[in-house]
Order: C-alpha cells, then sequence, then structure tokens
C-alpha cells in the first residue's frame, strides 16, 4: 500500500507544480521544502536536543489558504512578518500546515523555533495553521497532514515516544489556535493540558 500511496502522492504533487516536494523515507507526508514556497535564507543557528517531548500547536489568525499557490504566499507572508517585523531570524514555526493539505517546512525538525516563548521552544516543536480557527475548523485535510506530520516526526526520532501536545493557549495568554482548532486537538490521544 505504501508504495501506492506515495505514486500517488508525487503525482498529485507534480500536477500542483510541487514535483520538488521532499517525501521523507520515514513517513508517508510530503513535506513542501524551503525552497518550493521560496522561502527567504535562514539566519536561525540554535539546534534544538533532540527527540522533543512537546508539540505545540498554534494557527497564524490570518488568511487561510487552500491551494497550494495561495498556500506558498501565506508561508512567504509568515515568514516575512516573522523575519522583518518581529526581527526573528527566520519564519518562527518548524512547521506549518496548509488547508491544501500539505505540510511547509518552517525550521523543520532541527532548528529551535520562536513560537512560544523561551521556555517552551527550547523542548517543542511549533506547529502552525495558517488561519484562523476560532470559529472554523480546519478542514480534515490539514489534521491529516498534521497527523502524519506526528506520525513521520515519531518515526525520525525528532519526537520521544510519549511526546505530549499542547495548544498554544496552553503554554501562553492567547486564544490561539481558536476555538475550533483548539477543540479538536484536545481529542488527540497525545494531547496533554
Amino acid at each position: 500500500m505504501f508504495p501506492l500511496c506515495a505514486l500517488f502522492a508525487w503525482s498529485f504533487l507534480a500536477l500542483l507544480g510541487l514535483g520538488a516536494a521532499q517525501e521523507d523515507q520515514t513517513c508517508c507526508g510530503p513535506i513542501v521544502p524551503r525552497r518550493e514556497w521560496k522561502a527567504a535564507a535562514s539566519e536561525c543557528a540554535q539546534k534544538l536536543t533532540l527527540p522533543v517531548r512537546f508539540v505545540v500547536v498554534s494557527h497564524t489568525a490570518g488568511s487561510s489558504c487552500n491551494t497550494p499557490a495561495l498556500c506558498l504566499q501565506q508561508a512567504q507572508n509568515v515568514q516575512h512578518y516573522h523575519a522583518r517585523m518581529l526581527s526573528y531570524c527566520d519564519v518562527g514555526y518548524n512547521f506549518l500546515i496548509g488547508e491544501d493539505g500539505l505540510v511547509y517546512e518552517g525550521r523543520g525538525w532541527n532548528i529551535r523555533g520562536d513560537h512560544t516563548g523561551p521556555i517552551w521552544n527550547p523542548m517543542s516543536i511549533g506547529i502552525t495553521f495558517m488561519g484562523n480557527y476560532m470559529d472554523r475548523s480546519p478542514p480534515p485535510r490539514a489534521l491529516r497532514a498534521a497527523k502524519s506530520l506526528l506520525a513521520c516526526g515519531m518515526a525520525r526520532g525528532a519526537l520521544s515516544p510519549n511526546y505530549k501536545v499542547k495548544g498554544h493557549r496552553d503554554v501562553q495568554h492567547t486564544l490561539s489556535p481558536g476555538d475550533q482548532l483548539y477543540e479538536i486537538i484536545r481529542t488527540w490521544p497525545q494531547y496533554h493540558e
């Protein structure tokens, strides 16, 4: 089944013009690499000590995107805001999830993020859903992409076998990841308040 799944994923990405999206050898889902979404060069150097024990899920609270073209632009917008306006060394998240059902590489598995402050950044992977999920839920394909990414993190050894998922609001005073997305992640087996 895996070769058929992989063939379908690659064919789909080729049709969308994302043929360079990487399929990690240890997981099913493709991850759109930074070069594919035309990310500016990162100036980040602080490595994460892997495996990490936590995943923090947030939302950008901005525009959503439901096609690869729109999500590429939205990933660029988030990076521009973080790097130019907030003076971060790069986009703050390790990964971004689009409503197109694709995962966009931010800082990746190995570089420390700037997503939840100095206490949580060194011990967590930050995953953000591009959009505002206060009043609506992400589509099922985006949720599947996030779950596939978590399975990938486990398979790669980037996430501890007993990792915990937290909502952004569990670790900082914020409305993120939005009421609707927060209720969804609270049903995930790895969720821990």
